[in-house]
């Protein structure tokens, strides 16, 4: 989600209409809307939606989209913030309501930003599984790497239900199902329950856990890529990691290592 925070005028928005909502959580939920026929995006962007308030300004924020791109609805991740400029009133939608979504779609978690490798990571906390939600969907992430290890940690068991939700639905979808079950690794863990796994992302990667548990190598940058979605403090603690492991950050001109979404952050919103 993003850091822009200042209300633009109302000026003819494009408006979509909610479809579903649910909530998994009293402060995680997600929503679909339709998908207009001239919306396009790339697996891993996200694009500015918002509701306007009272007085008629547009409060939009960035969204991670996370259905697939070929999918003919949108679908949304989102914590609640009480006191959030959209959140606060964005919790209250229900089916049939408009809310207002922009054409541009950007992002940096971008498969054209990585280098081609053996094995993709994915790592994400709370609300950042959304763009990843997106990708482990995508014919096309399966057919760049051999296996691909999606990371999600989340402080209880039940944040865990949407991330669970998509990954048992895609393996059972009729069209990306066998790539899913075949390459997908997937790894839920919480830090204040008791669960299969437990402990911090960064200490996962860091006491080289994850990739035992997993039976994988260590992290080599020759063979393994990475994509981040988290907290501004968990971006910067794997960057580091990933840095002193002679890891390099890509861009569209210069495909790298491993990408970060600087767009996303986890409260205010």
């Amino acid at each position: 989600m993003s850091q822009i925070q200042n209300p633009t005028p109302l000026a003819a928005p494009d408006q979509v209409k909610v479809t579903a909502v649910t909530h998994w959580t009293d402060k995680l939920f997600s929503f679909q809307t339709d998908r207009p026929p001239s919306f396009r995006f790339q697996s891993g962007e996200f694009a500015m939606i918002g509701l306007a308030d009272n007085d008629g300004k547009v409060v939009t924020r960035a969204y991670s989209i996370a259905s697939p791109h070929w999918d003919d609805h949108l679908e949304f991740y989102s914590i609640i913030v009480p006191d959030g400029p959209l959140t606060a009133r964005l919790r209250h939608i229900q089916i049939g309501d408009d809310i207002i979504l922009r054409p541009k779609t950007t992002g940096t978690l971008n498969l054209a930003r990585l280098r081609d490798g053996k094995r993709l990571y994915l790592l994400a906390t709370g609300t950042g599984f959304a763009p990843f939600a997106s990708l482990i969907r995508d014919p096309k992430t399966y057919e760049r790497f051999e296996k691909v290890i999606l990371v999600h940690g989340c402080r209880t068991i039940t944040e865990l239900g949407y991330s669970q939700k998509i990954v048992a639905d895609s393996r059972a979808h009729p069209l990306i199902g066998e790539m899913v079950t075949a390459q997908l690794h997937y790894v839920p863990s919480v830090t204040r329950e008791n669960f299969t796994q437990t402990g911090r992302i960064t200490k996962l990667l860091a006491d080289g856990k994850l990739v035992s548990t997993l039976v994988l190598p260590p992290l080599d940058a020759d063979y393994d890529r990475i994509m981040i979605c988290g907290s501004i403090g968990l971006n910067q603690d794997i960057a580091a990691q990933l840095l002193a492991k002679n890891f390099q950050e890509g861009n569209l001109s210069s495909p790298g290592d491993y990408v970060i979404e600087r767009a996303f952050v986890g409260n205010g919103i």
